[in-house]
């Protein structure tokens, strides 16, 4: 029995051009199906209760964070798996992110996701962690940054830095802006870079364990 004509199929796949263009067309509408609704919905652009602006040591902090490439080997997104959440905590939520423009989900971890680090250590921890990873994790191949101990913020930077946020939406006030540069003042990089990961994933405060009799 002969084979019935493909019809529009046949020709659609002997056509390189219009295949393309329908394939694009697919993906296209697939894409804003998925994506366009995102922006309308409150969990995915509002902010978490008690998220705040990053300070200006902070938003110092996250500039030299990404200056050094810090993104290229730590996420900073806990994904929801068991084995992700029992490791690093509650899982990411999108009203986390709202004010970081832009975000640094990143996706790979040559080291370990930064998502929930802030609070984990002490300040001195990261001092010394940053100036030489191997004093505190032998066998470590993260790079030391010890001239960031001895480079000062520039304070005049700041303030230009928070109005363009404030710009694309970060509710930073003019009495913000203007007290930037004291904020930042006699401070160093390594300061604001600490100050940047004490703050991750602090916002969100998942409720706490439900308490278990003592069966001991």
């Amino acid at each position: 029995m002969s084979s019935a004509s493909g019809g529009g199929h046949e020709v659609l796949e002997k056509n390189v051009g219009w295949m393309i263009l329908l394939v694009v067309l697919v993906v296209s509408v697939g894409g804003l199906v998925q994506i366009v609704p995102l922006f309308f919905q409150r969990s995915t652009t509002e902010p978490v209760a008690g998220l705040r602006p990053y300070g200006a040591l902070q938003l110092v902090g996250r500039d030299v964070y990404i200056r050094e490439g810090c993104y290229t080997c730590h996420s900073q997104m806990v994904r929801p798996l068991r084995a992700e959440t029992e490791r690093y905590g509650h899982f990411s939520v999108a009203g986390e992110f709202v004010y970081d423009h832009p975000f640094q989900w990143g996706s790979k971890r040559t080291g370990p996701d930064l998502a929930r680090v802030g609070g984990r250590y002490s300040d001195d921890w990261h001092r010394a962690h940053l100036i030489n990873p191997r004093d505190l994790v032998p066998g470590s191949n993260m790079p030391a940054f010890p001239w960031l101990a001895t480079t000062a913020v520039d304070g005049a930077s700041v303030a230009p830095r928070m109005r363009a946020l404030a710009r694309v939406g970060v509710p930073y006030t003019e009495a913000d802006i203007a007290g930037a540069a004291d904020a930042v003042n006699g401070r160093t990089e390594i300061d604001a870079l600490i100050a940047y990961l004490q703050v991750l994933g602090t916002a969100l405060k998942p409720a706490a364990p439900a308490k278990t009799a003592d069966v001991r």
